[in-house]
């Protein structure tokens, strides 16, 4: 990461409660900025939630405009159906982000947990209060899909700062060996 300030959009897609998380970065220092979730309980029309999730995104974007925007990658349930809307959850949110010419990052849920708290089965309450007490901000229980995509806009800043904190490449030295031959002497 150079020395500027990045505005890192994290988003927990989700086709009832979408979670957004604002980040401010600069170096190694990250600011809260905001968060929040798009309830979309209310309405029954599937393509129009999907419509709603894409308005919204747009306009998270606009108000914060963030240098990145980082997404939770789809997870394999038991109930295909329940993935599939996930899935075009998570497209209306990237459609929204590459409509703004924004390039996005997409992490596996282990992932940003580990990113966060070390530790890849971390519940959610785990995450949030690492949050909270990373960003100096209070996270209640009930925003625990807003701190979700907060934990994946900091997800996304670790990797920024620290391209080779990918679990594989640093715990498992062969690979990073042969992935990185030029840097063994």
């Amino acid at each position: 990461m150079d020395g500027r300030q990045r505005v890192i959009l994290g988003i927990d897609p989700g086709t009832m409660i979408l979670g957004y998380g604002v980040i401010l970065a600069d170096r190694r220092k990250v600011h809260y900025v905001d968060m929040g979730v798009l309830d979309l309980r209310g309405e029954k029309d599937h393509f129009a939630k999907l419509n709603t999730i894409f308005t919204e995104v747009g306009g998270i974007i606009e108000r914060y405009m963030p240098d990145d925007v980082a997404v939770e990658a789809p997870f394999y349930g038991k109930n295909a159906q329940v993935m599939l809307k996930l899935g075009r959850a998570q497209g209306a949110a990237i459609a929204a982000a590459i409509a703004h010419g924004l390039p996005i990052f997409e992490y596996a849920p282990r992932k940003v947990k580990m990113a966060v708290t070390g530790q890849g089965s971390a519940s959610k309450e785990q995450v949030a209060l690492i949050l909270s007490r990373t960003l100096g901000t209070e996270l209640r229980p009930e925003h625990l899909d807003a701190s979700d995509a907060l934990a994946i806009a900091m997800c996304h800043f670790c990797q920024l700062v620290n391209p080779l904190s990918d679990t594989e490449s640093s715990t498992d030295w062969k690979k990073f060996i042969k992935a990185h031959p030029d840097r063994i002497r």
